[in-house]
């Protein structure tokens, strides 16, 4: 049958006064619209009246015919409206283009309506008084000069009510002053046009299909976002009771399982709003109870997120008392995932909550490193189980938290043995003790570039010197390495004032870990006691001791942190108090210790510039994301009171600290910050606003530090909010590049030197080419310090790279050496491409720069080192905190007696794809080359003439008959060198030789070609993140208890009764003595040299001692010399 051309006729029908022609013509325009539409939109307005008209019998027919007619014409929120009020007529399982649109305006109005109902109702967070200016307009009034949404740079708007662009009505900073514009139907158009209740069915009938399809993660993708925690539970019930039914686990994982797992995933990477990621966090916990097989893994990361240490308690609890050498591994390695995935005072109170041991444990033990107060248990509650039956609510996990019973006692020997062991990883002995054991046994820092930056950088410099020593830090992170000092001495000894305090602070970051020993390594350069007449050494070197102790015991609380605040309250020099008030903010990471902050604060009062700027920064380093609004109403009050800036610049980063991690609740701070007229309390707001939302992505954020960068009329505040992308983003690396593109090549070199640190940041370790490419023209920026950033940043991106993963990285090491090298190049330059240097092998070429975890959490430690790391800009000894981003790649493999087998996994890779680069070649040419001794023309003439007499009277002499032969041409009189006339046989195949080296990058693929793929790898090996998804286990009698994800790795051992081979641990156990305090500078020297002959295994350290506590020259703790007398001159003419 031939459809219809025109629809006039039809049409005419509809004015009919006979209903059953006004149906006819209905379904015949339902039938063509998609080609007539153009002549039914004048006559819309009667098919919308015989939809009005309550006695038309096809109502339905004719909303039908309206809402293609509004399609059509693009009005897509019309077109719903009617194909909403068209009932079973909209058919969902219809495949077509005009379902899908209308379905997809449906889904957007229902997140609309459902989000719009549920932030109405929201109470609004505690007032922080801060005593702000109250400013309504001007430069600093960023807030009121934000109209739109539009990110510049790029005109795009983001799409509305999403989760990533989704007006939070709890939010006290939004940036965009107006809505964006919307898509979907208003809300309150929706309730006016009363679709609500047709809007539910169309919604139920999509999720219904959904089930029936077992496309489950669709479901939970809308309820997420329409925050239907009902709906959630539903999915995952209805997938679970799938899985028990007919439908098999694949691959051991069951559906309700994988789906639990897929929406943490949206929970963590894609949820932008606090309050909505911790309810769904415990809705995921309230759930896990209903699937067959939970996977302990997954409560785990939950309760890490959510905070709750009680249930991480009796979770460790219930997995010991649960028989089974399996279900013990799992324990351990939930345990060992909470060291590196939480606070200090997190970790304290899980220990606090397991179970007691009976038997009395030593106040100190031998090693020197702390244990747990047995004593604080007797107050400690646990919770009921985590899996146990609860409400059917969505928040039926926190019920669990009102349940509390008196903690019950380890029932066997074993049990209390796996507590006591909980206990040990928990505090972090046993990650430290074996990431140190890795360090040191696969060190392959390369001493040769050192002694290179040594030699070309004048020692004399104190910069340079600094320069060095924070490079050759760097290079030994963690490895016990300080060889570089103790060979040396004379070097070291030119270190002065804070470079000395440098130097001292850099055996920390070497030591880093060395939890026995490191007491004991910084003894001769402690304070001491003031005594009469002695030499109590360098303040300098005693600032920079404490500083290196709390390196040393970074974020492990231990008796090395009371030691600090000992030493710290007796101290009377500033910069002892200096050193200490940075060694007790590390130490003492996030413990939230009041005493300890009030310490700080005291100090804080003596209004000293000095120890003002470390003070700040400690109170904030103690409070770590806690958020305590007295500490910041202190911190603020006193920056507003002060005149000195260093000061204000410490309590702006220690407040940034302090809201670590708080998302919305740090929005209040920020607002107060960025309106304030003082540019340093300006620049305080945006390392908070860094911190605050730091790996969440967030586009509110990006967006309001995009503004800032380009407005602000301080060009510290500019340089610091485009760095602060890096530490937003550095969970979606590849988005940066595109977005500071244009900041890069801004005409400020404030701005370009943020774009380039944030490419570092938020790049690190990753080798991406895209950052590289913006990076390496700022190589050669006319400005120094741009320059500075270039090679820093380039050196964090290439860390742990090779030729084989990037072939860009042998010439930027060679760009790096050369800078420091250039005579005419500038000394910020230089001292960025030295401690470059040290960042690109940091840790022996063991390490990488990470600023989140091994299971996908936000790196605590790293984060923080890294944003303390930026203030080098104003304070060289800062530069130290990098090492706390620094993460060894290992795989160290453990059984269940917490042992270090012997075996090997396999990597399906080449060996040279992810190997060490190869050390740099000491070039014997590098020595000033002998000029070549002229020859004159007569004499070669004359020595040509005797070489031919020669050969002619030995002609002579052998009576031989020789054949004539052609003399040579004469080459003319010229000056000759010593050099041979006539070219060897070798000298062709000397030329084949250098042509394979200039063809050096083909030579690598054709050997990459020859490799075999796949080889084994030992226990306690360095593995790259990019090459643990070709790494398996295929040894038969260890298996991991999870998915390795780098670091520890618990192992099931299979066939335990066997007997069984361990690695031989090559960490040294004893540290050398340190080197006892002389009379003067030899005597010390004497004494280390000789100390360092008697033992077995000479320190760096305590060879260093007596070069780095000796006095300056000059009098450092010398009265000044006296004034010379005056003279008179007389010339030769009185």
């Amino acid at each position: 049958m031939v459809g219809l051309t025109s629809a006039a006729g039809v049409v005419g029908f509809l004015s009919e006064p006979d209903a059953e022609l006004q149906i006819f013509a209905l379904r015949k325009l339902n039938e063509e619209i998609d080609s007539l539409w153009t002549e039914v939109v004048g006559s819309v307005g009667e098919v919308e009246a015989l939809y009005e008209d309550p006695q038309f019998p096809e109502r339905e027919l004719a909303a039908l015919v309206a809402a293609k007619v509004y399609y059509n014409l693009q009005e897509y929120n019309e077109s719903m409206v009617f194909a909403l009020c068209a009932g079973k007529l909209f058919d969902l399982d219809h495949e077509g283009e005009f379902e899908d649109t209308i379905i997809s305006k449906c889904v957007d109005t229902y997140i609309a309506i459902s989000d719009t109902a549920l932030t109405n109702d929201v109470n609004q967070p505690a007032q922080l008084n801060t005593a702000f200016p109250s400013t309504t307009n001007g430069a600093t009034s960023t807030s009121a000069s934000l109209a739109s949404p539009t990110m510049p740079f790029s005109q795009a708007t983001l799409p509305s009510k999403s989760l990533l662009s989704r007006q939070d009505s709890t939010n006290t900073f939004d940036p965009a002053g107006a809505p964006a514009p919307t898509t979907a139907l208003p809300p309150s158009l929706a309730q006016q046009r009363g679709i609500q209740r047709h809007l539910q069915a169309v919604i139920d009938q999509l999720f219904e299909r959904c089930f029936r399809e077992k496309r489950y993660r669709q479901v939970v993708g809308i309820a997420v976002e329409a925050r239907k925690f009902d709906v959630i539970r539903r999915a995952i019930l209805r997938a679970s009771g799938d899985e028990k039914g007919n439908k098999p686990a694949k691959d051991g994982i069951g559906q309700a399982e994988e789906l639990l797992a897929y929406l943490l995933g949206i929970c963590m990477d894609v949820v932008q709003e606090r309050g909505l990621r911790q309810e769904l966090l415990r809705l995921i916990l309230g759930l896990l109870r209903d699937v067959p097989s939970p996977d302990v893994f997954l409560i785990a990361k939950c309760i890490v997120y959510l905070n709750e240490h009680s249930m991480a308690s009796k979770l460790l609890a219930d997995l010991v008392e649960t028989s089974g050498p399996r279900r013990l591994a799992e324990a351990y390695q939930i345990a060992f995932d909470l060291y590196d995935n939480s606070s200090q005072e997190f970790l304290k109170k899980v220990r606090e909550g397991l179970p007691k041991v009976l038997e009395p444990t030593a106040s100190q033990p031998a090693n020197g490193v702390d244990k747990m107060d047995e004593d604080k248990l007797d107050d400690a509650q646990e919770t009921d189980k985590i899996l146990s039956e609860s409400d059917g609510n969505a928040a039926a996990p926190s019920s669990l938290l009102d349940n509390s019973a008196e903690k019950p006692q380890p029932t066997s020997p074993e049990a209390e043995k796996a507590f006591d062991s909980i206990r040990e990883i928990l505090s972090g002995i046993k990650t430290i003790e074996l990431n140190l054991e890795f360090l040191y046994r696969n060190n392959h820092a390369d001493v040769a570039i050192l002694n290179k930056l040594k030699d070309s950088l004048e020692a004399r410099n104190s910069i340079f010197h600094t320069a060095v020593t924070l490079s050759c830090g760097f290079m030994n992170a963690g490895t016990m390495n300080a060889n570089f000092f103790r060979d040396n001495l004379d070097w070291l000894g030119k270190a002065v004032n804070w470079s000395k305090f440098t130097a001292t602070a850099a055996l920390g970051v070497i030591h880093r870990g060395d939890l026995g020993n490191g007491q004991t390594l910084l003894k001769p350069y402690l304070p001491k006691d003031t005594v009469e007449g002695a030499n109590i050494g360098s303040v300098y070197s005693q600032g920079g001791s404490l500083y290196a102790m709390g390196l040393i015991y970074a974020n492990h609380e231990t008796f090395a942190l009371q030691l600090i605040r000992d030493h710290f309250k007796r101290a009377t020099e500033e910069v002892v108090q200096h050193g200490g008030a940075l060694g007790l903010g590390v130490a003492g990471m996030a413990t939230g210790d009041e005493g300890i902050y009030d310490d700080l604060k005291g100090v804080l009062y003596t209004d000293s510039a000095l120890n003002g700027e470390a003070v700040g920064i400690a109170m904030g380093l103690i409070m770590l994301g806690t958020g305590n609004i007295k500490a910041l109403e202190d911190m603020i009050q006193y920056a507003h009171d002060t005149q000195h800036e260093k000061i204000v610049r410490g309590l702006g980063l220690g407040m940034a600290l302090i809201m670590y991690g708080r998302q919305e609740g740090a929005d209040e701070l920020v607002n107060g910050l960025l309106d304030d007229t003082d540019p340093i309390l300006r620049y305080g707001g945006i390392q908070t606003l860094a911190l605050a939302y730091c790996g969440t992505g967030s586009n509110k954020a990006v967006r309001k530090l995009l503004h800032v960068a380009v407005s602000d009329v301080s060009d510290d505040v500019r340089r610091y909010a485009v760095m602060s992308l890096g530490f937003i983003l550095f969970r979606k690396p590849k988005s940066v590049p595109r977005m500071v593109e244009l900041l890069s090549e801004s005409y400020n070199p404030h701005v370009r030197y943020g774009a380039a640190m944030a490419l570092g940041i938020s790049c690190a370790g990753t080798g991406l080419d895209e950052a590289i490419d913006l990076l390496e023209p700022m190589i050669k920026d006319p400005t120094d310090f741009v320059r500075q950033g270039a090679l820093i940043a380039l050196s964090m991106i290439m860390v742990q790279q090779n030729e084989a993963m990037n072939p860009k990285v042998g010439t930027i090491r060679k760009t790096l050496q050369k800078a420091i090298g250039d005579r005419h190049e500038d000394a910020m330059t230089k001292f960025g491409s030295a401690i470059s240097l040290g960042i690109i092998d940091a840790g022996g070429r063991n390490c990488t720069i990470s600023l989140q975890t091994q299971t996908g959490n936000l790196n605590m430690a790293g984060i923080v080192g890294m944003a303390v790391f930026t203030q080098y800009w104003y304070w060289f000894p800062l530069t130290h905190f990098l090492c706390l981003s620094f993460t060894p790649t290992s795989v160290i493999g453990l059984d269940q007696d917490l042992e270090v087998p012997s075996f090997k996994f396999h990597s399906a890779t080449r060996p040279s794809l992810f190997d060490y680069p190869p050390e740099q070649e000491t070039k014997t040419e590098d020595a000033p080359e002998k000029v070549k001794t002229a020859v004159l023309s007569t004499t070669a003439q004359a020595k040509r003439r005797a070489q031919k007499k020669e050969k002619q009277q030995r002609r002579e002499s052998m009576d031989i008959d020789q054949t004539p032969t052609a003399p040579k041409a004469d080459l003319g009189d010229k000056m000759d060198t010593d050099e041979p006339a006539v070219k060897t046989e070798g000298d062709g195949e000397k030329r084949d030789e250098e042509a394979k080296e200039c063809d050096k990058p083909e030579g690598l693929k054709k050997k990459l070609e020859k490799e075999k793929v796949g080889y084994g790898l030992e226990n306690m090996s360095r593995v790259l993140p990019a090459q643990l998804r070709f790494v398996s286990f295929p040894d038969e009698r260890y298996k991991p208890v999870k998915k390795p994800t780098g670091g520890v790795i618990l192992l099931n051992d299979i066939k335990p009764s066997e007997s069984k081979t361990l690695l031989e641990m090559k960490k040294a156990k004893k540290p050398a003595q340190p080197a006892a305090l002389g009379a003067t500078l030899q005597d010390r020297v004497d004494a280390t040299f000789s100390q360092g002959e008697a033992s077995r295994a000479p320190t760096g350290a305590a060879e260093a001692a007596g070069v780095l506590t000796a006095l300056d020259e000059g009098g450092e703790g010398e009265e000044d010399a006296e004034v010379p007398h005056e003279f008179e001159y007389h010339s030769d003419d009185e």
